[in-house]
């Protein structure tokens, strides 16, 4: 059972919190660990880890950082301390889950510890800034849980115990129950969306576990994006069916609802087997309850529910696009495919449905040809992504890969 919780905090300023946080998982039957991240003061009393341990695993000294006279570098060398601390002692089993707490130069601390540790760690973060817009997708590890730490700014009372104490059960609860993955089954990582939009996982995701492989399918809504390349840059996948890149056009087109520059870009750096199409490409996502902005007032939308809506994409946006997605995958290490349904990449777009725009997909499809880098094989399909047709070609080449031992049902 999962018992130990790493505390993470500056315990110069906030020692009483941290130490209530630790008596919470204690009074619960847990063990609490702390490490300190502090620059100018000191705790009340020791902790496991204490500053000058989080400094020099940072490749420098506290010394250094008041030296600098410069609080934001002086936490980017705690920040990197604490993130090489934590995995290192995560890796040689000394915790179960961690806790993280701090106001703004905290939570900027605890987000690179975070995504430091594997998927599967329990990763909870007690912040004034939880849920804000200040904190990028892209820093964001797949598996951080944050809760608001509501009055808490300067001192303990019962508003900000109220938070402390939910978060101290929370990670100790996770870290009881968690069941992160094995690895027994070789994983693939694939992109989509619902059923009423995109329906291509319906038959490969049992297709492929019946030769098999685990499927893990990511929303690719933004923050499951950034899930799936976080994933993939770690090695995690033996090979991926990134067949919704619309995350790719949302960042390019300046939304919201990105999973960062580094879009389509992991599994390639890792050298792992890609298979690439274009579910929902030709459209552009938006916060739903915002206005759109000024550019894309007068453009075919779909209203998708009160938190989305997405917007169709112009021919010239789509040559942009294909021209992007293309600059992406010719940095590939690793076989990469490009399927191209060239009668349409989402439910909406068939001939007659909302958001048809036949001249527009003709347009993304002649560039694509013309981009397409020497290292990625195009492959024209004459069929819808939705159809049947597209499945059972993906398999065929899927099937080809295992022939070849491209990728391999019984790897580890």
């Amino acid at each position: 059972m999962g018992n130990r919780i790493l505390i993470v905090g500056t315990y110069d300023t906030k020692d009483d919190e941290l130490t209530y946080l630790a008596g919470v998982i204690r009074a619960q039957g847990g063990e609490a660990l702390t490490m300190d991240v502090s620059v100018l003061g000191s705790p009340k009393a020791p902790t496991d880890w204490t500053k000058h341990d989080v400094a020099r695993e940072g490749g420098s000294t506290i010394a250094d950082a008041i030296a600098g006279e410069d609080e934001n570098l002086a936490m980017q060398i705690m920040a990197r301390g604490a993130a090489a601390l934590a995995l290192r002692e995560y890796r040689a089993g000394r915790f179960d889950g961690v806790i993280v707490l701090g106001g703004s130069m905290g939570t900027d601390l605890a987000l690179d510890l975070c995504a430091a540790l594997p998927l599967g760690v329990p990763k909870y973060v007690v912040s004034t800034v939880s849920f804000s817009p200040m904190i990028p997708p892209e820093r964001l590890a797949a598996d951080i849980q944050m809760i608001l730490w509501a009055g808490g700014l300067y001192g303990l009372n019962s508003v900000c115990k109220a938070s402390l104490s939910q978060a101290a059960g929370a990670v100790l609860g996770a870290a009881r129950a968690v069941e992160a993955p094995t690895g027994a089954k070789p994983l693939i990582g694939m992109t989509s969306f619902g059923k009423t939009v995109l329906r291509y996982m319906v038959s490969l995701k049992p297709a492929l576990e019946a030769r098999g492989f685990e499927v893990a399918v990511f929303h690719a809504t933004g923050m499951g994006g950034r899930a799936f390349e976080s994933l993939a840059a770690e090695g995690a996948f033996a090979a991926v069916l990134d067949f919704a890149p619309q995350e790719v056009g949302n960042h390019l087109f300046g939304s919201a609802i990105s999973a960062g520059a580094g879009r389509m870009t992991g599994a390639g750096l890792r050298g792992t087997p890609q298979m690439v199409s274009i579910g929902c490409y030709d459209l552009i996502d938006f916060v739903g309850w915002q206005p759109l902005p000024e550019a894309f007032k007068d453009t075919p939308a779909h209203a998708h529910n009160r938190l989305l809506t997405s917007v169709l994409m112009t021919s010239e946006q789509r040559r942009t696009l294909a021209r992007e997605i293309c600059a992406k995958l010719a940095s590939a290490a690793g076989p990469v495919e490009f399927f191209l349904p060239v009668l349409g990449g989402n439910e909406w777009d068939r001939p007659g449905g909302p958001l048809e725009d036949t001249p527009a997909l003709a347009a993304f499809c002649q560039e694509m040809r013309a981009s397409c880098p020497a290292n990625v094989t195009l492959i024209d399909l004459d069929c819808h992504i939705n159809d049947d047709a597209f499945a059972h070609a993906v398999l065929a080449r899927f099937d080809d890969w295992l022939a070849k031992g491209i990728v391999a049902p019984n790897a580890a």
